[in-house]
């Protein structure tokens, strides 16, 4: 019986916020189990998965980006081209992707708001494993 394993894949902007999702995410699922990849930016969050999902080494990739409105509207094709991207690697490899891609309407680089998503990358992480693990689950049943 071959060890599950997962890819999580995360942008490198606003990393000590983006990091909190690959903190939740271990505390459900060992690190042992985890492979790590920085990307530079949400944007090449899906080119990544994709390749990681085509390996065959991981029963699933998880995406994290956090993708702020930087005042130029960006934000919002950057989003939901991640979102978009990350669902058609998961649909082209037949390996689930997950997307911990948040896109907040009101954020400021205070300490406030700070602490504020960074407790909330935590929880999507968790959310993301519970994914993961139900999926995998899932998945396994339907090949034995």
């Amino acid at each position: 019986m071959t060890l599950t394993r997962y890819a999580f894949v995360k942008a490198n902007w606003h990393a000590d916020i983006v990091d909190r999702a690959l903190d939740g995410f271990c505390e459900l699922v060992p690190a042992a189990q985890v492979d790590v990849f920085d990307v530079p930016g949400a944007f090449e969050l899906p080119l990544m998965a994709r390749d990681l999902a085509r390996t065959g080494r991981y029963d699933a990739v998880i995406g994290a980006a956090f993708v702020v409105d930087g005042g130029i509207y960006r934000h919002d094709f950057v989003a939901q081209a991640v979102v978009d991207g990350l669902m058609r690697a998961g649909l082209d490899s037949g390996v689930p992707v997950l997307s911990v891609s948040l896109t907040p309407h009101h954020y400021q680089e205070t300490d406030h708001h700070n602490a504020i998503f960074r407790a909330h990358f935590v929880e999507k992480g968790r959310e993301a494993a519970r994914a993961a693990l139900a999926l995998t689950h899932m998945r396994g049943n339907l090949a034995a």
